[in-house]
């Protein structure tokens, strides 16, 4: 804008000056011709009547050549041309006259219109010329046959218009220097407050609620700074009610779910009891008490579940890191619930990584219980080491090494919907996925019912709620659809996030089926502490 502003600025100067000076130099040009022409046609009427009183027609040659030299006497140096019939005569002998006398000024003149002038140019060089005929002077103007032309030279107006014009010309420099400079000044003095107006808004757009800008002057600038002022107003009032409701969210349910711990433990006492017991009791019974306790157990990993989202919704979660083998990590968890024998593991010895265990259990239960529940066999579990820069891995960018640590299945894969979706909290795709999970009711009727036990991954409560390899039930444990909280892939997210890495998912590969694939730093130096 400051450009453009300027540039502007020095057209409008420029044009000015330059229209200024054409104007001068046309009125200062018209005035000295209009000047020599008066005083030219003046002069030589004067002389040509004094000098004709005593000249007596028809003259001869030599008294012709006398007529011009006498006229010519009173103009200075003008070239006077005298004609009379075939004869003529020239105050300058040595003067070529031919070509500046034209055709048309003759007729005229000989015509006896009265004094004629024209204007030419003769080898480059503006010349003035005026005839004028000789007429007798007894009343009725008869015309002697005598004719008189004075042949004026231009170059010295011309010398002093071309100097005017250069005068002003030289004129435009400082113009428009002083208006480039003027420009600068009213560019500065209009873009000064838009540009804190811009470094408030930018300010604003990075967070900063508080970015206020001063405000000067009534014009339209002060009202837009007064208009954007009393926006921010709004948006950090808003913003403030709106955290403020959020923390109080957040508090409620981590109170709620805090509240609910011991209520449960107790159902959950009452629940183990009577499924100890469930097959000494009749039919009915027994299945109601195999459905207290699996909708008991889930109810549990939900409220574990809540409370750990809400540490991560208040930044409390904390890394517990060391360095670890990650694919005895892989092997452990998945060994806890039962699932080596369902899972193709490709596993290289010697990964280590600094993370968090119990974090990571967490999510490789939720990305293979994912697997094994909604999609279909083989379910394969894939660590590579990936370099900066190796490959398309999705997460892996320049600046270090990343552990890859890939789930896939080879079920009907996930639609575009859920893929946007799956790590949305409480979203179930159940739907979207062609095979069949039976329920907790379902499978507590079924005639091959087992109670509990983490080798019932399809049935129970068991593959959702194992205890995490530090003892106690894993938070996140559960799986998104089926039995699970909905909490469990959005869970799996955010520990990845804590430990700077991340979860990205292949909704439908070439050969069927989907892969989630988890990307952690394969070092870390930081964010260490105690949960």
């Amino acid at each position: 804008m400051r450009v453009r502003l300027v540039v502007t600025f020095v057209l409008v100067a420029l044009l000015s000056a330059v229209t200024a000076t054409a104007l001068a130099y046309r009125d200062a040009r018209t005035a000295v011709l209009q000047r020599t022409q008066n005083t030219a046609v003046d002069d030589l009427r004067e002389r040509v009547a004094a000098v004709a009183a005593g000249f007596d027609l028809p003259p001869d040659q030599r008294s012709l050549s006398r007529f011009a030299a006498e006229v010519s006497e009173g103009l200075g140096a003008r070239i006077v041309v005298a004609r009379h019939q075939d004869l003529t005569a020239v105050s300058d002998a040595y003067a070529d006259t031919e070509g500046r006398i034209t055709a048309e000024l003759r007729a005229a003149v000989r015509a006896g219109d009265g004094t004629r002038f024209q204007r030419v140019e003769w080898r480059g060089e503006p010349y003035l010329v005026v005839g004028t005929p000789v007429t007798y002077a007894d009343g009725d103007r008869r015309t002697s046959g005598l004719e008189v032309f004075a042949i004026t030279d231009l170059r010295a107006e011309r010398d002093d218009t071309e100097a005017l014009l250069d005068s002003v010309r030289e004129g435009i420099v400082p113009v428009v220097a002083v208006a480039a400079l003027l420009a600068l000044l009213a560019a500065g003095t209009v873009l000064r407050p838009v540009r804190k107006l811009g470094r408030a808004t930018r300010e604003l757009a990075a967070g900063d609620l508080g970015s206020r800008v001063a405000v000067r002057g009534h014009d339209e600038l002060a009202d837009l700074a007064r208009t954007f002022n009393e926006t921010a107003g709004a948006l950090q009032s808003s913003d403030a009610e709106l955290r403020a409701q959020e923390a109080k969210a957040r508090r409620f349910v981590a109170d709620v779910s805090h509240e609910l711990r011991t209520p449960l433990a107790a159902m959950a006492m009452v629940a183990t009891v009577l499924e100890e017991d469930a097959d000494q009791l009749p039919p009915d019974a027994a299945r109601a008490a195999r459905t207290v306790g699996a909708e008991t157990a889930r109810l549990s990993r939900l409220v574990e579940d809540l409370m750990e989202i809400s540490r991560f919704d208040a930044g409390a979660a904390r890394l517990n890191a060391s360095e670890t083998d990650l694919a005895d990590t892989v092997r452990a968890s998945l060994a806890l619930r039962g699932w080596t024998d369902r899972v193709t593991l490709d596993l290289p010895e010697g990964v280590r990584a600094v993370v968090d265990r119990r974090r990571v259990d967490v999510i490789v239960a939720n990305l293979v219980g994912n697997a094994l529940r909604h999609g279909a066999p083989p379910v394969t579990v894939t660590l590579a080491v990936v370099r900066a820069g190796g490959g398309d891995v999705p997460g892996v960018g320049e600046g270090g090494e990343r552990v890859v640590l890939e789930v896939a299945d080879r079920g009907p894969g996930l639609p575009p919907e859920a893929r946007e979706r799956v790590f949305d909290r409480f979203y179930k795709a159940d739907e979207a996925r062609t095979r069949t999970t039976a329920t907790a009711t379902a499978t507590a009727t079924g005639p091959a019912a087992t109670a509990t036990g983490p080798a019932a991954p399809d049935g129970g409560s068991a593959p959702d709620g194992g205890p995490g390899p530090g003892g106690g039930p894993g938070p996140g444990a559960g799986l998104d659809g089926g039995q699970g909280s909905g909490l469990g892939m959005a869970i799996a997210l955010e520990n990845a996030r804590l430990h700077g890495g991340t979860i990205e998912v292949e909704a439908q590969r070439p050969g069927g089926g989907a892969a989630f694939t988890l990307v952690l730093p394969l070092r870390r130096t930081d964010g260490e502490g105690e949960e």
